[in-house]
């Protein structure tokens, strides 16, 4: 009737739902290799080197490699149940596992698998991303998107790596970097925002300069299974691209670099990471700097990061972190969040 309030009722807009990290892990093997112990290996075979060499260009003093029969899922389930105790959770809560590496136990099934069955669930999805040093970022990405759309609750997100097994010790410019060892973490949904912003990118135009060729076929390994990289090329584009994504991902944001507390990059290079918190303005006080004391574990390095930083107090809830990986294939990517 004409003049009579409406009775219609408005329905309530839904919630916006998002992603926060619960709780962090991570687990190195127990051999530890310093660079002197390195260097009396690679002398045995006529290679030479020295701790200030390495030290120098890389920022790396030691490396953990993961003993004969130590498979990735070992470490991955390691870094996991860590992981699980800190967000004071039950694995059995678990509802999606994704694990970036590039060394996995098998062809297939995936690592991934592997671990859900160690760890004594099933029924979720579980899958590997496979994105080299950039993986974890990649990861932490489609995590946050499943549990953002309804598809996942609580997620295991982790990186692991076992790059010992695929490191050609004749050459100097490779052998040096790499190390092994996980990082997981909790990430669960939440009303209050934790990731913010994400960005993924990939060229594979640049396939060559950081590559392991080698395939399975026949039942034997065709071609070389030991990872070949262009050092020079590989650092010139990754300065670059880190910087692209990380002030894109602030933009997405709404944020600034003044706005970051903690930048946590790969650890694969003390030089790359000086260079991006200079682009970015920020002081190396405000990077977490692991790549000492693990080398390059590719996608394990950033978790393995954010948890020394997190268990040494350093980051605290409410700090804005921005994670930053660039690896071979060539892929990059970047993830602002509150901690």
């Amino acid at each position: 009737m004409n003049g009579m309030p409406s009775t219609a009722l408005t329905a309530a807009a839904p919630a916006r739902r998002y992603s926060r990290i619960a709780g962090t892990g991570s687990y190195l093997p127990t051999q530890r290799l310093t660079n002197a112990d390195l260097v009396v290996k690679l002398a045995a075979r006529g290679i030479e080197t020295s701790d200030d060499w390495i030290a120098e260009r890389t920022g790396i003093r030691a490396r953990h490699f993961a003993a004969e029969g130590e498979p990735c899922s070992d470490l991955a389930a390691a870094a996991a149940r860590r992981a699980l105790e800190a967000a004071d959770c039950d694995a059995t809560s678990i509802d999606l596992i994704i694990v970036a590496t590039s060394t996995p136990d098998m062809v297939f099934p995936s690592t991934a698998c592997i671990v859900q069955q160690k760890l004594g669930i099933a029924g979720c999805p579980a899958f590997d991303v496979q994105a080299v040093c950039s993986g974890f970022v990649y990861a932490l990405t489609v995590a946050d998107s499943m549990i953002r759309t309804g598809a996942a609750s609580k997620a295991l997100v982790i990186g692991a790596e076992i790059f010992s097994r695929i490191l050609d010790f004749n050459d100097r410019g490779t052998c040096v970097l790499f190390g092994d060892g996980a990082g997981a973490v909790v990430l669960q949904a939440s009303d209050t925002p934790g990731i913010i912003a994400s960005e993924l990118h990939a060229d594979g135009r640049h396939v060559g300069i950081l590559c392991t060729p080698g395939s399975v076929a026949g039942g034997q390994v065709c071609g070389d299974p030991t990872l070949k990289m262009d050092g020079q090329a590989v650092f010139k584009l990754a300065v670059g691209v880190l910087e692209e994504v990380a002030r894109s991902v602030l933009v997405k944001a709404g944020r600034s670099e003044a706005d970051i507390d903690w930048l946590i990059p790969h650890q694969a290079n003390i030089r790359i990471m000086q260079s991006t918190a200079r682009k970015l303005k920020l002081s190396m006080d405000k990077v977490i700097v692991t790549v000492a004391d693990h080398g390059n574990t590719s996608a394990a390095s950033i978790p393995l990061a954010l948890d020394v930083a997190v268990r040494d107090r350093r980051i605290a809830r409410g700090d804005t972190v921005l994670l930053e990986g660039v690896g071979g294939g060539f892929t990059w990517g970047a993830v602002l969040l509150d901690f």
